[in-house]
């Protein structure tokens, strides 16, 4: 009976260490998919201040593009943009 009780050790530590690896795996690949989804919400506004750019050259409004406006439009879209727009006439 002994021998059968050191088996069924061995699999419950296998199982642990599984799940073990299952949430440290987790953990780490959390912090990733932020990383991208940063990267790209930047990219995406900063494509829109860039279409933005392209289309108020011709009128003379133009926003810089930089890491903190390319956030805020990709984060919050079209009113990210809008905002951006706001704060330019009325702030700066």
């Amino acid at each position: 009976m002994l021998g059968g009780f050191g088996e069924f050790n061995v699999i419950l530590a296998y199982v642990f260490g599984i799940i073990l690896l299952y949430v440290v795996g987790r953990m780490f690949l959390m912090p990733i998919k932020l990383i991208f989804r940063l990267i790209y919400n930047g990219l995406i506004g900063g494509a829109m201040l860039w279409a933005l750019n392209f289309v108020g050259l011709h009128i003379g409004f133009t926003i810089a593009i930089n890491p903190i406006t390319a956030l805020v439009a990709g984060f919050l879209g079209l009113p990210g943009v809008i905002l951006l727009i706001l704060f330019k006439l009325f702030v700066a």
